[in-house]
């Protein structure tokens, strides 16, 4: 990435941070606006973000805990600093609509319990330290956490990730922050506060697993070695899709560096982009007239400017619309 130049590294990070707001969440089974979380990130690292929709207040929070994990990895981390974390995941103090308690330990003497299943057949996948307890289990991963290190950085990151979420000191939210912990000392042992891959998004193609070996692990004693070589091999996934996904950024950038000489409006330079970064689905005139709001007319004369100038070509594929794909050299 250091030979990438600043451009390349900023773009790189966007979508990367982009994605782990994203996939942290929907791990949980919460779908946030890629849109509003995308505007959010970009917005705070200083870059472009025209065309982008302004990001709701609960989005802004989400993405203000990522950024201040991971910008402000090497400060300690403190009962206060994940109070505020926690505040900005549950904004009106509710989980769905049921009322948490927000910015401290849970409380009471109700079990806290993962379980699965319907009500009267549920299946208890971990049951959590009392809650009386938290605070001294806190004070020891807090003690530890900010701690000289004297284990592998990539390990301790491991290591923290298992120990938080099994003492759950929160009524909700623990997973994400718990994730949130691991990318902050990820960010610690790569030096940089840029992120070039996301665990988060490795963890969501293979959740079955990971709640599969968290579950395992909170039977079966303090030997932390399968763990850890689920959160190695996870995290080496992770490495080999962020290769695949820079190796697209870097054509992007070699395409415009070609191109600079190309006249092209906004409107066509927009959509570029867009077919860049990950078009779903197909592009045809009307999609053009919706995102670059105009004619049908108008996104037509477009499209066949770019097929002239050899930038866009009809896809192969038949069908009752004509498709459109970028001509990636």
């Amino acid at each position: 990435m250091d030979s990438l130049g600043f451009d390349t590294q900023s773009i790189s990070s966007l979508e990367v941070m982009t994605e782990d707001v994203l996939r942290n969440s929907e791990i949980e089974g919460l779908l946030l606006n890629p849109n509003h979380v995308r505007s959010s990130v970009a917005r705070h690292l200083g870059l472009d973000t025209a065309g982008l929709p302004m990001p709701d207040h609960y989005t802004e929070g989400v993405v203000q805990v990522m950024l201040d994990a991971v910008q402000n990895a090497n400060e300690p981390l403190t009962d206060e600093r994940l109070f505020n974390w926690h505040a900005a995941l549950f904004p009106i103090g509710r989980s769905g609509i049921i009322p948490i308690t927000v910015a401290a330990w849970r409380h009471g003497a109700e079990p806290m319990q993962v379980v699965s299943g319907a009500m009267g057949k549920e299946k208890i996948h971990y049951e959590a330290p009392p809650s009386e307890d938290v605070p001294h289990q806190m004070q020891l991963f807090l003690d530890w956490f900010n701690s000289e290190p004297t284990t592998d950085p990539v390990l301790k990151a491991a290591i923290a990730h298992l120990w938080f979420v099994n003492i759950h000191p929160f009524e909700d939210g623990n997973g994400r922050l718990t994730r949130t912990l691991t990318d902050m000392l990820l960010a610690r042992a790569d030096g940089s506060s840029q992120r070039f891959y996301s665990m988060s998004a490795a963890i969501l193609r293979d959740r079955k697993n990971y709640y599969d070996v968290l579950e395992y692990m909170g039977k079966h004693g303090l030997d932390i070695t399968r763990w850890i070589l689920w959160f190695l091999q996870t995290m080496e996934s992770a490495i080999d899709t962020a290769v695949e996904k820079t190796q697209r950024v870097v054509r992007k950038a070699l395409f415009w560096q070609e191109k600079r000489n190309v006249a092209l409006n906004e409107r066509q330079i927009k959509v570029i982009n867009r077919l860049w970064d990950g078009f779903e689905g197909k592009l045809n005139t009307s999609k053009w007239a919706k995102m670059t709001k105009t004619s049908t007319a108008t996104a037509l004369r477009d499209i066949q400017d770019l097929v002239e100038k050899g930038i866009l070509r009809r896809a192969d594929e038949g069908g009752r619309s004509t498709n459109y794909e970028l001509v990636e050299h």
